[in-house]
């Protein structure tokens, strides 16, 4: 099986080459990623914990799901793609802001991310991938704040970044 391609990217998004994850996660090369948020209509934040045997960040609390976009497909197309496999279901989402962050992990590798951050509603108990995620929770906003900032290293450098400079980019 060959191993998953990343879309490299300059600062404006413009797409310059293809790499392999995990040579793009070792050498910190700015890459091509979103993150999808959903809400419930009670405006809960739906948090995934990563599974335990991921390469980084493993059991850590994030946003409902993220990924990399592939060659060809547009970052909604990746975006519903990554939610149905990792948490088991479908919803219309919306782009709300992009970001770049770098971020260095204990293992060697660096996330060197332009993130989409998008947004969508959906009410039911997600059937999550168990080669994915751990659990998953409903929370209030207010109360991820809260918790983000009495428990840091219980989440991703990339769920803090996003929640604490693009707060209003994920409200519901």
């Amino acid at each position: 099986m060959q191993e998953e391609q990343v879309i490299l990217v300059n600062e404006k998004d413009e797409q310059i080459g293809l790499m392999p994850k995990q040579e793009a996660h070792e050498k910190g090369v700015l890459h091509r990623a979103f993150s999808v948020f959903i809400f419930n209509d009670n405006g809960e934040l739906m948090l995934q914990q990563r599974a335990l045997h991921k390469y980084h960040s493993p059991g850590l609390w994030t946003n409902t799901c993220c990924s990399h976009q592939r060659d060809g497909e547009t970052t909604l197309e990746a975006g519903k793609r990554r939610l149905e496999e990792e948490m088991g279901f479908t919803t219309d989402l919306k782009v709300t802001t992009t970001f770049i962050y770098k971020a260095p992990f204990d293992n060697g590798l660096t996330e060197h991310e332009l993130d989409h951050i998008m947004v969508g509603t959906y009410n039911e108990a997600p059937n999550i991938n168990l080669d994915e995620v751990a659990s998953w929770k409903w929370m209030p906003l207010e109360k991820v704040k809260e918790d983000v900032i009495n428990n840091p290293d219980h989440y991703t450098a990339w769920f803090k970044i996003i929640f604490d400079k693009f707060h209003e980019n994920i409200s519901s």
